[in-house]
């Protein structure tokens, strides 16, 4: 009686396959009671004997990562019995390209906006430096009475000149505007 006291209850693999769970029973750490359909999944997909077989083949320290993939492979399988978890990798590979081409997408959207919005953030350039000019005035003011050197430091231009030496075909004084007729250069008036 004392023995069956410190008896536990038996492990999943054990109880799905209906037999005395042992002290030494290889599944027991990987298999808890509490999670029957882990190792229903895993028997279903792989058997027993196979998983029994591997676990067998590989060093205690392996054992876990093992178990925790033919675990996952096999409620793939149940799952998607064609494709398993190549299917779930296929589909979470079309949904990275599919966020990734929407990340680009938002990417060039925000160049674009930026790229937009780069003249409305520079400030206007300043407006051309027109020297001023010094009214000869100034120059006889400040000891200079030819002038000389008002060119050296600002440049006035010549005068404009109010009439031409000669008469152009565009600047006519007739109120006809006939090129032909007075003031012309056919007019011999040069």
């Amino acid at each position: 009686m004392a023995s069956s006291s410190s008896y536990n209850s038996p492990c999943a693999a054990c109880k799905f396959l209906r037999r005395k769970c042992m002290p030494g029973c290889i599944f027991a750490p990987y298999f808890p009671p509490e999670e029957p359909q882990k190792f229903a999944n895993v028997h279903k997909i792989f058997g027993a004997s196979n998983v029994t077989k591997l676990l067998n083949e590989l060093l205690p320290h392996q054992r876990e990562d093992a178990v925790n993939s033919l675990a996952y492979e096999a409620e793939a399988r149940v799952r998607d019995p064609v494709y398993g978890c190549v299917g779930a990798i296929s589909f979470l590979q079309r949904q990275v390209q599919r966020l990734q081409k929407e990340l680009d997408a938002a990417n060039a959207d925000l160049i674009r906006f930026a790229c937009n919005d780069i003249p409305t953030a520079l400030p206007a350039p300043p407006p051309p430096i027109v020297p001023r000019q010094r009214p000869l005035e100034f120059n006889r003011r400040i000891g200079n009475q030819s002038g000389a050197d008002q060119g050296s430091f600002y440049h006035q231009p010549p005068p404009a000149y109010t009439s031409h030496p000669y008469n152009l075909p565009w600047n006519m004084d007739n109120s006809s505007g006939d090129i032909n007729e007075g003031g012309g250069a056919g007019d011999g008036n040069i």
